[in-house]
């Protein structure tokens, strides 16, 4: 199958494009934020089906890969990016989840994407080194898989905190992102800041 990137784009707004594809046996989202000033681009979870995402990142040229967590279904294609000389960023409370990487995200720190400056914010509770990351000067979130339409991430697996990733969502996000945010998860459909901050209290209720 070959990737057109005029299929693959999601969002598009002054100076930057967004492209998706899913990909792997649960239906990871990849996201590829590229600026359309300089054509530089920087690709989010080399989740799996890394001869599309290879494809894909040499159509958008992609300069760098980062992960929002180390968990296998968001990992499975690093080995084949790193071997075509993509760098693959992760926390450091993650990184033994990957037998490879190259740098270490810390929190609150900038990756300059051509012109677009994306900010980190670590969110941990899905794992203990969950990233976020935010457009600067743009309402768009990469979840990760710590926020999702209906709830939080899944908190049941090894290093997993639910009363952490609760936490997580009400001070890193609810506290400081606007209503008009646009959240893109590691899986499954777009949602908003405003849609789900309303069912905050529900949730803790809930217990997942």
């Amino acid at each position: 199958m070959t990737i057109d990137a005029t299929t693959t784009l999601h969002h598009a707004d002054s100076g930057f494009e967004i492209h998706k594809i899913v990909v792997g046996p649960v239906d990871n989202n990849v996201f590829v934020l590229r600026c359309t000033e300089t054509g530089e681009s920087l690709l989010i979870d080399a989740a799996n089906e890394h001869e599309k995402l290879l494809e894909l990142a040499s159509a958008l040229n992609v300069r760098r890969v980062v992960e929002t967590h180390g968990h296998w279904d968001h990992i499975a294609a690093i080995p084949e990016m790193r071997d075509a000389g993509y760098s693959i960023g992760v926390t450091a409370e993650d990184a033994s989840m990957l037998d490879s990487y190259d740098e270490i995200l810390e929190d609150d720190s900038i990756i300059e994407v051509g012109r677009l400056r994306v900010r980190t914010i670590h969110a941990p509770g899905h794992t203990p080194g969950s990233m976020s990351f935010k457009i600067e000067g743009a309402p768009i979130l990469f979840s990760g898989d710590t926020l999702f339409p209906g709830g939080a991430g899944a908190t049941k697996f090894p290093g997993g905190d639910f009363t952490q990733i609760m936490h997580s969502i009400e001070d890193r996000f609810y506290k400081v992102l606007g209503d008009d945010v646009l959240v893109l998860p590691g899986h499954g459909d777009d949602t908003t800041i405003g849609t789900e901050k309303p069912h905050f209290d529900e949730w803790v209720e809930r217990g997942w």
